[in-house]
């Protein structure tokens, strides 16, 4: 009997990994799809670095990076382009990594968390501040305190306990944590809605402005505090990903694999929050990113949930060559980097909707 448990167990077609108490199974396709992100990561990284109006070349940037280049490709790369670079990968890469985890958790392929509502409490809380901070004046001390980042990370906090307490009736369903999302998204929508009407003009179109999603004029301060909640959560959520694989299955198989099913769900959406409050409060709300990012990655990958890491990847991908499309090529006009992955992600949301339809009725 000892030496059944202790022989090594063979998948057909691959070859097994065991390290200690930890083993898995070995495949290329998954490691070739993350390498191709990051070659795509690099390239739109030197491109949205070198093109614009003071154009430098990937070489020049490269040399630049290192030491070289002279007083003007130092400026334009470290003091005007590379935080608004770098502030894209980083809001793609957390977007994309709150969406795997939400869609993970909920076994949902539009549960993500511009879908369940948490980017919109980020962002009527956000507006509700330049609104009556604005003008009005009644918040501007306590706006000028925290600052609309903040803000705008306390509303996505906010909308995230919201959901799950709403949510939890002696545990969390993932069906009614979609349900409970679509609510609050519809409730928040509508408040920033009225938010404007009753705004001055000129306070709601700054909102708007906000809204969109936009990083135009970002620098190190949305570089640093993003970076940090990705260099923390991160580990932790990859800690978690063997939790991740067992909640795809219902939750009596999940307990029977000695998981803590609403430990790991609470933790794991808390983790998804965060991220997803901390990308928005960065950017503004950036949308389709946290739906079409893991779900790109899941079909490349072949994989049966989709992977953490090369969703953050290409969640970062996304967000840098939307960039890079939204300063260069519509001429002098910028157009918002939220409006150019909305007009690419919405005929991904129409064709996952259509395509669960048909498996529905299949």
């Amino acid at each position: 009997m000892t030496q059944v448990l202790d022989a090594p167990e063979r998948v057909p077609g691959r070859s097994p990994l065991r390290l200690g108490r930890v083993s898995g199974v070995f495949r290329l396709r998954p490691l070739l799809v993350l390498f191709g992100g990051l070659v795509v990561l690099l390239g739109g990284v030197l491109l949205d670095i070198g093109l614009g109006e003071y154009q430098l070349s990937p070489g020049q940037v490269l040399v630049t990076l290192f030491g070289g280049g002279d007083y003007a490709d130092q400026y334009v790369v470290f003091g005007l382009r590379m935080p608004r670079a770098l502030t894209a990968v980083l809001v793609g890469a957390a977007l994309g990594l709150a969406g795997a985890i939400t869609q993970a958790v909920a076994r949902n392929p539009l549960a993500s968390p511009d879908m369940l509502g948490i980017t919109s409490g980020a962002g009527a809380a956000a507006v509700t501040v330049i609104v009556f901070g604005g003008s009005a004046g009644a918040l501007g001390g306590l706006a000028e305190a925290v600052g609309l980042p903040v803000v705008a990370l306390l509303g996505g906090l906010l909308a995230g306990f919201a959901i799950y307490g709403l949510a939890y009736r002696g545990g969390v369903d993932s069906y009614r944590i979609v349900l409970v999302g679509v609510g609050i998204t519809a409730l928040a929508g509508n408040a920033i809605y009225w938010l404007l009407t009753v705004g001055d003009v000129n306070d709601a179109g700054r909102a708007m402005v906000w809204l969109t999603g936009s990083l135009n004029a970002r620098g190190w301060d949305h570089v640093v505090p993003t970076a940090i909640a990705l260099a923390v959560l991160l580990p932790l959520t990859l800690v978690g990903a063997h939790a991740l694989g067992a909640l795809q299955f219902d939750d009596d198989t999940v307990r029977g694999l000695g998981v803590r099913v609403n430990l790991a769900r609470g933790v794991l959406l808390l983790a998804a929050v965060v991220l997803a409050s901390i990308a928005t409060a960065a950017a503004g709300p950036v949308q389709f990113v946290a739906l079409a990012a893991p779900q790109i990655a899941l079909r490349l990958s072949r994989s049966s949930r989709p992977p953490l890491v090369t969703s953050l990847v290409l969640g970062g991908s996304l967000v840098v060559v939307a960039d890079l499309l939204s300063r260069t090529a519509f001429g002098a006009a910028e157009m918002p980097v939220g409006i150019v992955t909305a007009i690419l992600g919405a005929p991904y949301l129409i064709y996952l909707l259509v395509r669960r339809y048909r498996e529905d009725r299949a």
